[in-house]
């Protein structure tokens, strides 16, 4: 008997073939029949007129600490995913010496703009070295698989102390105590390693990370602990600065190109389109096409949709947050806040004040947020209002430059009307990047790229800022269904999110629906799918506050054939686990 059958459902398989009508038949966690069944079976869901997948595969996501509290990996459950990466941009909580984890916590808070309280209660600390931190999060059940990349910077503060915070570089003996720490740590199965080179990520005191700029000669030596090892990936991400000289730009990629060559592992890199900056991701593509002709395993990883903000009086970043007037009345409470900036008095000071200086020591926002608020006026023609009707690929038509044109006002009073209107929870979405001609055709262009590898998600983090947990529906919602033109085929849509991304990790038992692979599954309403609203909530510990958006249209989502959320509902069933690669069965 089945344990498990979905009947008549249109099964999108992973694959890229397309949809076809069939029975999925499940049996002790793994898919063994897929057509017309007549096996009788414990359960039978009716699917007709809905989608059966493959469960998402998230590549992308800085669970780090929220594993450890979390067991769910709330949002992505609520958005078909079914196995979670963790570990990226070179940020994490292992290796730790004992008595520096808070210097791990200044470090995450920074770059992922995760509330350092809510670390701090949130961690259940126990462990020193990278197998030690799998360890301890292998013995907590999870809803979700999860697996994990040993993070450059806590590799370099380990090893070089002190020295690794105040940009020296590492000697010989240090490079080969990272290799042999990494080595360690992936035969214990973790998935890889990322470094993080990136200008924007700075830690909560304002500091750059460790390992920021780190040699050739660092990078490929700590790579060699690959060497013997069957698994593994590398994940990059760099600002690549071109704006600074093409002479610049071929260096940094000349690295990225040496780290990929000395791991003999897949490398991916961010992708998207910058601001100023254009035309980098073209010149990206084509450094990656060349590279990939004379070899190297390259990939990009490529977002939805805009990289950007959410604006709000309650979330991380608004326009106003560096005003001397908005300053006064920062610390009372949302409401009571907006009523005292709608006070003639106070809104006419704060429109003739000018914004004090956000960025440098002794805080994580970087240098960007003091460009973009130096240019509100110009900027605010790709700020829009975010509303239930969740645009995300605006006219400019909608944007606050606009409204202010056609009200008689300055941009900044329309971004200020909008914001203290009401309770004060009205929010603007900003697309900083990937939205340079004023819609999505560049993200369009990068998804069509055979490189490509549906990610930065960010999931866990970012929280004040962004949900972009959200990025798996929005695929479906918006490039498939939604979109007036030039959308992407369902078929092709669903490959990218699963098989593709599970390939890249070396799981070959996952993303495919096919007799003997894992029945991680989604049954999906296409028709009333939603990516859900975001919504302020007070949910980490400490009382942290995080955008939260959860999918409608996800009418069950099952992990080794077991219902982990059905109709949005999280159940009690915990099948998930870490995958340890080159170990386990996948």
């Amino acid at each position: 008997m089945l344990d498990l059958l979905f009947e008549g459902g249109t099964v999108v398989d992973g694959t890229g073939a397309e949809p076809f009508t069939a029975d999925v038949g499940v049996r002790d966690g793994r898919i063994v029949e897929v057509g017309r069944i007549t096996e009788a079976a414990k359960e039978t869901v009716q699917a007709e007129g809905l989608l059966v997948t493959p469960g998402f595969v998230d590549i992308h996501t800085h669970y780090d600490g929220q594993v450890t509290w979390d067991e769910n990996f709330t949002p992505s459950i609520y958005h078909g995913v079914t196995t979670v990466m963790m570990g990226n941009c070179g940020v994490g909580f292992a290796p730790v010496r004992p008595g520096h984890e808070d210097d791990l916590v200044k470090l995450m808070e920074g770059v992922e703009d995760i509330p350092g309280a809510a670390l701090h209660e949130g961690i259940r600390w126990g462990w020193e070295s990278f197998p030690q931190y799998m360890d301890a999060l292998a013995a907590t059940p999870h809803s979700l698989d999860f697996l994990v990349q040993v993070p450059h910077d806590p590799l370099r503060m380990y090893v070089m102390g002190e020295r690794a915070v105040t940009k020296q570089a590492a000697s010989p003996d240090d490079i080969t105590a990272m290799r042999d720490l990494l080595h360690a740590a992936l035969k214990a199965g973790a998935a890889g390693f990322s470094t993080g080179r990136s200008d924007n990520h700075r830690t909560s005191e304002g500091k750059d990370t460790p390992a920021a700029e780190a040699s050739s000669a660092e990078l490929t030596g700590i790579a060699q602990a690959f060497k013997g090892i069957r698994h593994g990936v590398v994940q990059v991400v760099s600002d690549f600065d071109l704006l600074q000289g093409p002479e610049r730009f071929d260096a940094e990629f000349e690295i990225v190109e040496q780290l990929a060559r000395a791991s003999g592992k897949p490398l991916s890199i961010s992708w998207l389109q910058r601001d100023p900056g254009g035309q980098q991701y073209e010149a990206i593509r084509a450094r990656v096409e060349a590279a990939v002709e004379a070899g190297l395993q390259l990939y990009l990883q490529t977002a939805a949709r805009g990289i950007g903000v959410i604006n709000g009086l309650d979330a991380s970043f608004h326009p106003f947050m560096g005003f001397p007037g908005y300053k006064e009345v920062a610390q009372l409470p949302l409401a009571e806040r907006a009523a005292a900036l709608r006070e003639p008095a106070r809104k006419a000071r704060i429109l003739a004040e000018k914004s004090d200086r956000l960025a440098g020591d002794g805080t994580a926002i970087p240098p960007l947020v003091d460009i973009l608020l130096a240019k509100i006026d110009l900027i605010s023609g790709r700020m829009f209002p975010l509303d239930d009707k969740l645009n995300y690929e605006p006219n400019v038509m909608q944007s606050f430059l606009v409204q202010a044109k056609q009200r008689g006002i300055t941009p900044l009073e329309a971004l200020y009307d909008h914001l203290t209107t009401g309770d004060g929870s009205n929010l603007i979405y900003f697309p900083i990047f990937n939205y340079n001609a004023g819609s999505l055709d560049a993200v369009r262009q990068m998804l069509a790229h055979p490189r490509a590898l549906s990610s930065l998600s960010d999931a866990g983090a970012h929280v004040g800022t962004v949900c972009d947990a959200s990025f798996t529906t929005f695929m479906l919602t918006h490039w498939v269904r939604d979109r007036a033109q030039d959308k992407l085929p369902l078929a092709q849509a669903v490959e990218m999110m699963t098989s593709r991304n599970a390939r890249y990790l070396g799981l070959t038992d996952r993303g495919v629906i096919a007799p003997g692979m894992r029945a991680d599954l989604n049954l999906i309403d296409l028709t009333g799918l939603s990516v859900g609203t975001p919504r302020l909530v007070r949910d980490l510990p400490a009382g942290g506050k995080r955008f939260l958006q959860k999918a409608q249209g996800y009418l069950g989502t099952w992990v080794k054939g077991v219902a982990v959320q059905r109709e949005g509902n999280i159940t009690a069933e915990r099948p998930g686990q870490l995958v340890r690669m080159g170990q386990d069965a996948h």
